[in-house]
């Protein structure tokens, strides 16, 4: 058989599963606790009053759950997910140029992966009727693509530009938008005489305004911009070389997120009152300090993912079958919740509150990382990451 070295690359190749560090499997897993978890309180259509996506508590249990939720949940998830996102884009693109590919075709790459992200979060967001961040992702990769062909110099001063708009116009347009979203209904709007029909309609209706929110009210293209960055120091791929760097970023980081986080969770658990023109700061330090947050989570997981598999086996294997395969589970827990949660499925959620959303939230994590276990033994790839894969890697 002839060497690969000996003959031009056939094309763009999706990595292989030998090739797969355990630390960005093992985070993923992880990511995909918190977002159920913060997805969860959504689907309380009955609850009368909200911090955007957390109705108050009922009880002194659902005080200490949103307590809980705000400071190591909340705004925390997605930007572990962001960084994760990065950091993913960066390594797709060095290991196919490695391969021989060549740019153009890397760029084209990734420009289909960026649209099928596009597309396959419409669909979510319309079919399913879950709280959809894939499209942002999408369009992420189509902003910030270029940065990836970029010097290390480049990203840096791209990283502080963007760092700096947004700490110019995050707090300015929290400022005017929080007053309006807060204090009456959920974020999302649901009522208990929604059909699947109408919230497919409005779903599809606001796809736009829902991109154009994540994008602009949250850092995102910052913090995926930092994962980007990150890869090149290659922290999730050998975090046992960096271990030292990777202890001080998650020090850091998730001190620095615990005290920024701490006030709109006071707030949030029924333990302090402060006049409502305040609140909408307090939210823009845990939307901004959410970012150290999801350094410091990620720079965590690498640190575990040293020695954890040598130490708990079945957890470790459980927990990155459930990364290997995000996207399915992401859309499996996102179906599940409207399936348990919205009106129009079960409806549950209206007769929970903080306390019952949480349990929920488990419990549907703990059926994903089963069914991830189950797929991992018979070497199965989850449906959707064959999918998307597929279509990435299609023949132009």
């Amino acid at each position: 058989m002839p060497s690969n070295a000996t003959n031009p690359p056939s094309g763009p190749r999706p990595t292989a599963t030998k090739e797969r560090a355990l630390a960005p499997d093992l985070g993923r897993g992880f990511m995909l606790l918190l977002i159920v978890l913060a997805h969860a309180p959504i689907y309380l259509f009955m609850s009368e009053t909200f911090m955007l996506t957390r109705p108050l508590g009922e009880n002194r249990l659902d005080d200490l759950v949103n307590l809980i939720s705000l400071l190591f949940v909340d705004n925390r998830a997605y930007p572990m997910f962001a960084v994760l996102f990065g950091y993913g884009l960066a390594v797709m693109v060095t290991r196919q140029l490695d391969k021989g590919v060549p740019e153009a075709k890397v760029r084209r790459l990734l420009r289909r992966r960026s649209w099928l992200l596009i597309v396959f979060g419409f669909l979510h967001l319309v079919l399913i009727g879950g709280a959809d961040i894939l499209a942002t992702y999408g369009l992420s990769g189509l902003i910030l693509g270029w940065l990836l062909f970029k010097p290390e110099r480049a990203q840096r001063r791209s990283m502080y530009l963007i760092g700096i708009l947004y700490l110019i116009f995050i707090p300015l347009a929290w400022f005017i938008m929080y007053p309006i979203m807060t204090g009456v209904d959920n974020m999302i709007g649901l009522t208990a005489s929604h059909t699947y029909v109408q919230l497919a309609t409005e779903h599809a209706t606001a796809f736009p305004i829902v991109l154009l929110f994540q994008i602009l009210l949250y850092p995102m293209l910052l913090i995926i911009a930092i994962g980007i960055w990150s890869a090149r120091k290659r922290w999730l791929e050998l975090p046992d070389r960096l271990r030292p760097q990777l202890k001080r970023i998650a020090f850091s980081g998730i001190g620095i997120s615990l005290l920024g986080a701490l006030p709109y969770a006071l707030v949030g658990a029924n333990l302090w009152h402060p006049q409502s023109g305040a609140i909408s700061w307090l939210l823009v330090l845990h939307i901004f300090s959410g970012v150290a947050g999801g350094l410091g989570y990620t720079a965590l997981i690498a640190i575990i993912a040293i020695s954890v598999r040598q130490a708990a086996p079945k957890v470790t294997n459980t927990l990155a079958a459930v990364g290997k395969r995000s996207l399915t589970f992401y859309l499996y827990q996102e179906a599940m919740l409207v399936i348990v949660l919205s009106p129009v499925a079960l409806g549950i959620g209206g007769k929970l509150n903080s306390t019952g959303a949480f349990v929920v939230a488990i419990l549907i994590w703990l059926s994903a990382a089963g069914l991830a276990a189950w797929l991992e033994r018979r070497g199965w790839s989850g449906p959707a990451d064959a999918l998307l894969r597929k279509l990435i890697y299609r023949k132009s």
